[in-house]
């Protein structure tokens, strides 16, 4: 397990009916992107930013900064961690189990963070009763809590190694679609032929089976450059001519029969 999926996030107490579960929250994902930093083009030194005062220019550290919130033009009032941390209650604080659902009612658009729940010593019996009854119903649990600044939804969902948690978004946060597209009619011989395609391609889900790439080849071309050796432009793909439809999902079901992973 790595450092940083071992980093708690928070700790809080799942709460339904007179049912309170204690639970340490742990990130689930990490970033292992490549960052680049911002040089300066003539000499190759980094940018820095600074954080001044408009009024007098000085600069700020951490401990010289407040939050304010801007009630009228130039006009701020000023909101301390603690006055925050006050106006929550006990309730706002836990994670409070509002209802439960089906997993396929929700779509995956709503979803936004995940984390691993793991019981706090003496609420593991709760929490193993909960994971249990939810596996047992195929339900997810939906609740809310204060993260913050402001009310954060979540649903609570069941796996067999244990309890994952998810932030969602609220409704009014989650935008229409934004374009249609006019739907062609299928055929019955297409529609067969595509759902062959899709069943001779599936496979059981291994996460373990997918790398990322691209970041591979741009790791190796920041290696090569500091190798000095002179960078090769990749081949270009031949265009993909058109050809037609069943033509090309009978072709895609050969193909997939062949490279089809055995698992």
């Amino acid at each position: 397990m790595s450092e940083v999926f071992a980093m708690i996030s928070r700790k809080s107490v799942i709460t339904f009916g007179m049912v309170a579960i204690p639970i340490a929250m742990y990130t689930a994902t990490q970033d292992n992107d490549i960052h680049f930093n911002q040089l300066h083009k003539e000499d190759g030194s980094r940018i820095r930013y600074k954080k001044t005062c408009a009024n007098c220019g000085k600069e700020l550290k951490a401990e010289d900064i407040v939050r304010g919130y801007e009630y009228d033009d130039g006009k701020y009032v000023v909101i301390t961690d603690e006055e925050i941390e006050r106006i929550k209650t006990e309730k706002e604080k836990s994670i409070q189990i509002l209802h439960f659902a089906q997993l396929n009612q929700i779509s995956p658009v709503y979803y936004d963070k995940t984390y691993q729940a793991v019981p706090e010593p003496g609420g593991e019996k709760a929490f193993e009763l909960l994971r249990s009854a939810l596996m047992a119903e195929q339900k997810i649990a939906i609740g809310k809590t204060v993260m913050g600044t402001r009310d954060t939804l979540m649903a609570i969902i069941p796996r067999e190694e244990g309890i994952i948690i998810s932030t969602m978004f609220f409704a009014d946060e989650v935008k229409e679609l934004q374009r249609q597209y006019p739907k062609p009619e299928v055929s019955e011989q297409e529609l067969k032929m595509a759902r062959l395609l899709i069943n001779s391609m599936d496979t059981p889900f291994n996460p373990a089976m997918y790398k990322d790439e691209y970041q591979e080849k741009l790791r190796n071309l920041i290696e090569s450059k500091i190798a000095g050796k002179e960078i090769v432009a990749a081949k270009p793909e031949s265009p993909g001519r058109v050809i037609d439809l069943m033509e090309a999902l009978k072709a895609s079901v050969e193909k997939a029969k062949k490279e089809k992973v055995v698992v």
